[in-house]
């Protein structure tokens, strides 16, 4: 029984973190970002207000009852070409050079191009961290051709000059929109997923840089709408993996980047996807999302950089907390003794203060649950309902604190998860936003 029980790492909901560090770094390119993580790709949207046009955009996107649809699986998908500086480059004649960057593209006869009609190509230099990304990209015997061109510096903010096309239609990069194996399995996505709809108004909205609207009619979404999955969307019944794509799109939510078919978002080409996650995503209906008026998030119009220590909110008044980052989730053995770190912002107008009971922020199980602790998980805990208290002696307000933990894995496999939600014991439970971090024991 324990082996089927799925117990969570609740935490704490996300803005984005307080400094540029590296963020979403892929196997293939360790040293380089996709972003900073103070990017907009990367900020949180759980506390944006709702779009006021967010139902009548929802209709005409095919409706409530429209199913998300992952256009990724088997073969299907994008794929990057990761190069370097001895990789050779070559000049691409574009249908749209007034819109494309006229540079040399690492562009060569094995780079993958999609077979789909929009026939992306995409390359990144993992020494210079550029990536080039290419619409409608032929080879052509070595006379290399394509509709549009684009270079994105993925260590910087900049976005493309106003009314500029892209590789795709709001003039945005694609890749760092693309939901990748890798960080599925690591069980944290951290940005913003791209996807597309069928017919769009002639606008544009931050940090979109460009439009492709049918009409023009403020009924239709704008490039560059932002929409979030419900934050009482029930999770229960979806595998683990889908459980980390459907926090993310809670967390960070969707982004309209191209016109195409309603609700389709994109994913790597990955061998390792499963049948399970595809099914279960295309069980999600378009009426469990809403958009966001996320125009708060900007500090230039011509940069993607979003407030660094928080969104759309300063301090509130009292004990709050929001989520920053965490340690991946892992396999573990039965009994196996692992550690772990998550961090929160102190974002609450109270200082946090270890050793003084009422002061004091520790990391509880939500609810005082102290099943886990009777499953053996408990390794140096606090006691069996609180799992550790800051590493700092104080954190301040806007300050981030970091917990430090063991968990004991259980000895029947199984797949486990964890609640937790900060907590100033004595004085009031924090925030419950509805963060999971899953351990899979094999």
């Amino acid at each position: 029984m324990a082996g089927r029980l799925v117990l969570i790492v609740v935490l704490l909901a996300l803005l984005a973190p307080p400094a540029p560090a590296d963020a979403s770094a892929m196997p293939e390119a360790p040293n380089c970002p996709i972003y900073p993580a103070d990017d907009v790709w990367h900020s949180n949207i759980q506390q944006m207000p709702v779009n006021p046009m967010s139902a009548t955009w929802i209709a005409n996107m095919g409706g409530p009852g429209r199913l998300l649809h992952p256009d990724f699986g088997g073969p299907y998908g994008y794929q990057l070409q990761v190069v370097d500086g001895a990789t050779p480059t070559t000049r691409v004649a574009f249908d749209y050079a007034a819109e494309s960057d006229d540079v040399p593209y690492p562009f060569t006869a094995s780079t993958p191009i999609e077979p789909a009609s929009d026939a992306h190509a995409f390359m990144l230099n993992r020494e210079s961290c550029l990536l080039y990304e290419l619409f409608a990209a032929s080879w052509n015997g070595g006379s290399p051709t394509a509709g549009s061109g684009a270079v994105f510096d993925l260590k910087r903010h900049d976005l493309r000059p106003s009314g500029w096309t892209s590789a795709d239609a709001a003039g945005l990069p694609i890749w760092p929109g693309v939901l990748r194996y890798d960080e599925v399995a690591r069980g944290l996505v951290d940005h913003a997923i791209r996807f597309t709809a069928q017919r769009t108004d002639r606008s544009f909205v931050w940090p979109a840089r460009h439009q492709a609207g049918v009409a023009s009619d403020v009924s239709l979404p704008p490039m560059g709408a932002r929409f979030r999955l419900r934050a009482d969307f029930p999770f229960d019944g979806f595998g683990p993996q889908t459980q980390v794509v459907l926090m993310a799109m809670q967390r960070y939510g969707l982004i309209l980047a191209d016109n195409g078919s309603n609700w389709f978002f994109q994913g790597s080409v990955d061998p390792r996807w499963s049948d399970q996650l595809i099914s279960e995503l295309k069980r999600v209906p378009a009426g469990a999302f809403e958009a966001v008026d996320a125009s708060s998030l900007m500090l230039d119009p011509n940069s993607g950089r979003v407030p660094a220590a928080a969104t759309n909110q300063g301090l509130l008044a009292g004990w709050h907390s929001t989520w920053q980052q965490q340690s991946p989730y892992l396999v573990m053995s039965p009994g196996q003794v692992a550690g772990f770190w998550i961090r929160f912002s102190n974002s609450g107008t109270e200082t946090w203060q270890r050793g003084i009971w009422g002061k004091q922020a520790n990391l509880g199980l939500n609810g005082d649950d102290k099943l886990p602790y009777r499953l053996g998980m408990a390794a140096d805990w606090l006691w069996d309902d609180r799992i550790a208290t800051t590493t700092a002696p104080t954190v301040a307000p806007g300050e981030i604190a970091e917990f430090r933990f063991n968990v004991r894995a259980p000895v029947i496999p199984g797949t486990y998860r964890l609640n937790l939600r900060p907590v100033i014991d004595g004085t009031v439970w924090m925030e419950d936003q509805g963060v999971f971090w899953l351990i899979v024991v094999r």
